[in-house]
């Protein structure tokens, strides 16, 4: 039994969060986007991308969500600094102070991170500011986006514009519920160093994460 906790206007379409037993269910205009079920694929996002960083690494995850990747992200000894670009802002509210804030005890009140409530694409093309690690996690994959808007990021012009907000030996993770060999074959053309990580789900295909050295 699923029971809907609030409904909103969001900024590309109606967002519902339900709760389902003990577990919270995002649905972004009728299409499941993310739950607080596993979240181990979106912990390793951040998790592997900051073992590659050396020092105290300034991290931006793209998509707060449910909150797993910057609570794995504040629980790693290796990061210093994370700025979460968030466009919606009833996820940020559902986070900071709704049920989603006890999925990862608060995290948004920690001192080490900026929330910015902005398109990520619009904001990466304005800001100036440059990052050891950049995870990526706003779409269900490369060719599964959540907008039409956002499929910019995982074209050429996309990756050049990512690789260009990293420092030098910056890290990019990309998250997705599925492989896509194109995508690969773009990160491989473009970065120096790739890795792609298969993590088993209960049910479907494998999550999928890249990660990308410039």
């Amino acid at each position: 039994m699923t029971d809907v906790l609030d409904k909103v206007a969001g900024k590309s379409g109606e967002l519902v969060l339900r709760r389902a037993g003990d577990d919270f269910e995002v649905i972004a205009n009728g299409v499941f986007l993310m739950d607080t079920r596993n979240g181990e694929s979106e912990r390793l996002l951040v998790s592997v991308a900051a073992d590659l960083v050396p020092g105290k690494a300034r991290m931006l995850i793209g998509g707060l969500g449910v909150g797993y990747s910057l609570r794995a992200a504040l629980d790693h000894p290796g990061v210093g600094e994370v700025v979460v670009v968030e466009r919606e802002p009833a996820v940020i509210g559902w986070n900071r102070e709704g049920p989603l804030r006890d999925v990862h005890d608060d995290a948004l009140s920690d001192e080490r991170v900026t929330v910015v409530e902005a398109d990520l694409v619009k904001w990466l093309r304005r800001t100036e500011e440059r990052f050891d690690a950049l995870c990526l996690d706003i779409d269900n994959g490369p060719e599964w986006t959540v907008t039409d808007g956002n499929s910019k990021l995982y074209r050429d012009e996309g990756l050049d514009m990512l690789a260009e907000r990293l420092r030098p030996g910056g890290v990019l993770g990309v998250w997705s519920a599925e492989s896509v060999p194109s995508f690969r074959k773009r990160l491989r053309a473009r970065f120096g160093e790739v890795r792609e990580l298969k993590i088993p789900v209960p049910q479907g295909e494998p999550d999928v994460l890249w990660f990308a050295r410039v």
